[in-house]
């Protein structure tokens, strides 16, 4: 079947699946999986430690594959200057970059005039008209569903998806709550022209910084099995409930502050869990899509069983 819109039309792919930018996890060996199967892979520059670290990322995937990739900017939620990071993604002139978190105007301006394409994460309305109007070419939606950092309304995908694409010219991404063919097309019926997917692919074999340990989580565990940290903060994020989360709910209830957040918050807590599987010493993020998830499967095998999952939706319909 032709799955053409105009989000592969614009990255030149031949499904309309993205691979969200998964801090420090979204490497070379993923990305490229996603991209060689007729998706859009991407790699996160933000975890890197360097500059030089992403330009050897970016030689590495165009040895994996010759098709197109992207490069996440997770601004905002890292207090480190990202200007670096993007010259070198600009100097070895790839194909498309993804921004989310802060405010994405400055990198918007630095493409401006550029080949690259802009995809901005956003998760509200008022956050895709302003992407627009600052020059991005597509606007990924995330509802609170999804894992990892959210809006701060508490509005579902199935609402969000549809006022978005309502009031935008650019093309619509649907990301949060998406696993398998069936959000694809439910993202499709509600206006998006393509779907972002962050949580699916930590439970990919590809996905090879990701502790088995994390990856056997999000397969046993369940819809309910996720909780919104950071909220005190103004960070609303998505993560695995454990005994670390109940710490971090614990301080944000009895109104502490980011000092004594920070040290349950951080990076290093983040990849405690993620790397090492210490369930009990760091934390995970995780969408409610994680009760979708029943297996590991390669990046490929994912996309092809999503694509015939919704070719048997579309010939139900008579598409």
């Amino acid at each position: 079947m032709n799955w053409q819109t105009r989000v592969t039309e614009l990255l030149n792919i031949r499904y309309p699946i993205i691979q969200g930018g998964l801090a420090y996890l979204a490497y070379s060996e993923l990305a490229a999986a996603v991209s060689n199967a007729g998706g859009l892979g991407q790699i996160t520059a933000m975890s890197l430690s360097s500059p030089e670290l992403l330009r050897q990322e970016i030689q590495k995937i165009r040895k994996l594959t010759d098709k197109p990739f992207g490069v996440n900017f997770a601004i905002g939620q890292q207090n480190r200057p990202f200007s670096e990071f993007l010259e070198v993604a600009i100097d070895e002139g790839v194909p498309v970059i993804s921004m989310t978190g802060g405010n994405p105007a400055p990198i918007l301006e630095r493409l401006a005039g550029t080949s690259i394409k802009k995809l901005v994460l956003v998760a509200a309305r008022r956050q895709a008209i302003k992407a627009e109007k600052l020059g991005a070419d597509a606007v990924m939606v995330v509802g609170q569903e999804g894992g990892g950092h959210l809006g701060k309304d508490d509005i579902g995908t199935i609402v969000l998806i549809p006022q978005v694409a309502d009031s935008v010219s650019i093309p619509v991404i649907a990301s949060g709550g998406i696993g398998d063919g069936r959000g694809l097309m439910a993202a499709l019926s509600l206006g998006a022209e393509g779907i972002e997917m962050g949580t699916r692919f930590i439970a990919v074999k590809e996905c090879i910084h990701a502790h088995e340990i994390y990856k056997q989580a999000l397969i046993e565990g369940q819809e309910t099995d996720t909780v919104v940290i950071k909220r005190s903060i103004g960070a609303p994020a998505r993560a695995i409930a454990s005994r670390w989360t109940d710490k971090i709910l614990e301080i944000e209830k009895n109104n502490g502050g980011y000092e004594e957040l920070k040290n349950f918050i951080s990076g290093a807590a983040n990849k405690r869990y993620i790397y090492d599987g210490a369930v009990e010493d760091g934390f995970a993020w995780a969408g409610q899509v994680m009760g979708l998830i029943k297996d590991v499967p390669s990046a490929g095998e994912l996309i092809q069983r999503i694509v015939q999952e919704a070719e048997v939706i579309r010939t139900k319909w008579g598409q």
